[in-house]
């Protein structure tokens, strides 16, 4: 899975991914994002969904429920997750939050469904939610990447400039020499604080040649980084670049209409929209620094169409 220097999610693959295997996103720009989407919705197989119903109902002896209860588990997460991604889906926060807090319940501690949370947490405006989740997750798996992620973009919400530098460093340290997402997730926290620019932007520079063909996301770190440092022309040639290619990409997604699930497919949509809608806010900020007012106000509307909101770790 491909990360936003946002933190927010890159769109997912095509192809439907089975449910139970690790998917984030939720939430938010697809250069950063830590955790990937919620998993893909597909009905429950009708041995699960009689299981639950019979243990629901008081049905199965007490006898055999201890030999019964790791299929049950098994399937109250699986249902669980199915409905976290059906309320994300029809952008239900609240909804797909309480029931990943249901499968983390059932499942205990996951490092991948707590990062899933934090990031529905800080999109619900709840920051202070998605830290204790995300410090939850690093105490788990210190040396895993994703936590250190999610938890730079909670703080970049919480303003706590000193402590997302740290793990968008430590994200570094741990990933392979020369990885494009983690080199570009460094250079986007450092955008965000407004802190060691230069650095930032070799970050970027690394990123795009280490990744051979330059991703939207990464030229949309570029763009802002060079828009930060007042190269606004060169930041617009960049923010259009990007634009076009996530346009692109949405017109591919809208081929898959018809072949996926419906709610799957305004999951995917949904996150597409948020990272365009951070791409628009860069390339209106650029445009306005030079004077073209029009583009600018067009920018910052679609944007806010979109869904930009950097309180909601859409930024």
């Amino acid at each position: 899975m491909r990360y936003d220097a946002n933190g927010f999610p890159i769109p997912p693959e095509f192809e439907p991914v089975p449910l139970g295997q690790q998917i984030s996103g939720s939430v938010l720009r697809p250069v950063l994002s830590a955790p990937p989407p919620l998993p893909p919705i597909r009905s429950g197989s009708r041995k699960r969904w009689l299981l639950v119903m019979l243990v629901a109902a008081g049905l199965v002896p007490a006898i055999v429920v201890p030999e019964l209860m790791p299929l049950i588990r098994q399937a109250v997460v699986e249902w669980s997750l199915e409905r976290a991604a059906l309320c994300e889906a029809r952008n239900d926060l609240e909804g797909a939050s309480e029931n990943l807090g249901r499968a983390l319940h059932w499942h205990g501690d996951d490092v991948d469904l707590l990062c899933m949370r934090a990031m529905l947490r800080l999109e619900s405006r709840d920051a202070a939610g998605a830290l204790i989740d995300a410090n939850q997750a690093v105490a788990i798996a210190p040396t895993a990447i994703a936590p250190l992620r999610t938890r730079a973009l909670v703080q970049v919400v919480l303003k706590n400039p000193e402590a997302a530098l740290a793990d968008a460093k430590m994200v570094v340290e741990l990933a392979a020499r020369g990885d494009p997402e983690a080199l570009n997730h460094r250079s986007y926290i450092r955008a965000l604080v407004g802190r060691d620019l230069p650095a930032a932007i070799d970050d970027i520079n690394a990123a795009i040649a280490s990744d051979g063909e330059a991703s939207a996301e990464l030229l949309d770190t570029r763009g802002f980084l060079l828009h930060l440092s007042g190269k606004h022309r060169e930041a617009i040639d960049q923010l259009n670049l990007a634009i076009d290619s996530m346009q692109q990409f949405r017109r591919q997604l809208s081929l898959l209409a018809g072949r996926i699930d419906p709610s799957e497919l305004a999951r995917r949509n949904r996150s597409l929209e948020h990272g365009l809608a951070v791409m628009f806010q860069h390339r209106g900020l650029a445009c306005q620094a030079i004077g073209l007012e029009a583009q600018a106000q067009q920018d910052f509307e679609q944007a806010t169409r979109k869904g930009f909101d950097p309180s909601r770790g859409i930024f």
